[in-house]
């Protein structure tokens, strides 16, 4: 991944959606050819010169300080994740390594993890990581990406069943939040990792096939993932409306533990008990593992 090109990209979106008068400014100059800040005003609203801020747009955030990026931060409106973004933007440019993160590329996970899954027995879950693998999950868990599995590709992927497997327009009712959410999460992971092969090679295979997924990444919007709500339309059991919890897992850098619990005693809790009973019919787990080794 291109750090300059990513940070020119970022900022330059960013600038692009805040008009003037949003921001309180008195317009620069005359007539205008976009309707977002220039840069002179995103310099004055962040407190820097014109010069130093050209420089950041162009891609250099080479011995930036923390100060500054808050700055910027505040000039542009970021949220959350936004913020996040631009400092790891920020740290991958002043990191002389490039080396990988450790263990973010490992595709299996420690036994006492697929342990911890099996023993929640309520709700789906699965680990992922920042490749938008399912790297292993319950039995639930299985039988809720019951369809993601119906693919030859191994391992499992969220990305690429979302956008070059029809069957995901099924699965999600509201399919453009979910590759909007899908690709905003990626965004995040590959600024998070800017030199992991396989986040890039991820982008790359999806940008020459899919013109959704090409539109959206061209957006740099990013996004914090790790608690709300998620809908499915699952072929055996029907509408599940459910929370999710999300849980960086510290001794497993690049990976994450989701669970997807229903509310008790509603509808959708209902469905999970028949799909526990389906999944347990259709032995799930067993065969997700099976293709999984195979």
């Amino acid at each position: 991944m291109d750090n300059r090109a990513e940070v020119r990209e970022f900022l330059a979106s960013r600038r692009g959606r805040i008009t003037p008068e949003q921001a309180g400014l008195e317009p620069i100059g005359g007539r205008r050819r976009v309707p977002g800040l220039r840069r002179e005003e995103a310099a004055r609203l962040a407190g820097v010169s014109v010069d130093y801020y050209t420089r950041l747009e162009r891609g250099n955030l080479t011995g930036v300080s923390d100060s500054v990026l808050d700055s910027i931060a505040r000039a542009l409106e970021l949220d959350r994740a936004e913020q996040d973004h631009l400092y790891d933007l920020a740290r991958a440019a002043n990191t002389a390594s490039r080396k990988r993160v450790p263990g973010a590329a490992a595709a299996g996970i420690r036994p006492v993890m697929q342990h911890l899954l099996d023993a929640i027995t309520g709700a789906p879950a699965f680990i992922g990581n920042n490749r938008m693998d399912i790297v292993a999950a319950n039995a639930l868990g299985y039988a809720l990406y019951s369809d993601m599995y119906r693919g030859t590709a191994r391992p499992a992927n969220h990305s690429r069943f979302i956008f070059l497997d029809p069957r995901s327009h099924d699965l999600y009712p509201d399919w453009d939040r979910a590759a909007n959410v899908n690709v905003a999460i990626l965004r995040r992971d590959a600024g998070r990792n800017p030199h992991d092969k396989g986040i890039a090679a991820l982008v790359g295979e999806l940008s020459m096939r899919s013109e959704e997924f090409r539109t959206r990444w061209a957006a740099h919007n990013v996004r914090r993932h790790y608690s709300g709500t998620k809908s499915f339309q699952h072929p055996v059991v029907g509408l599940l409306e459910l929370t999710y919890q999300a849980m960086e897992l510290e001794d497993d850098p690049g990976h994450t533990l989701t669970v997807y619990p229903a509310v008790p005693g509603s509808p959708s809790d209902e469905a999970l008990r028949l799909l526990a009973s389906w999944a347990a019919t259709e032995k799930i787990i067993e065969t997700a593992q099976t293709q999984a080794r195979s």
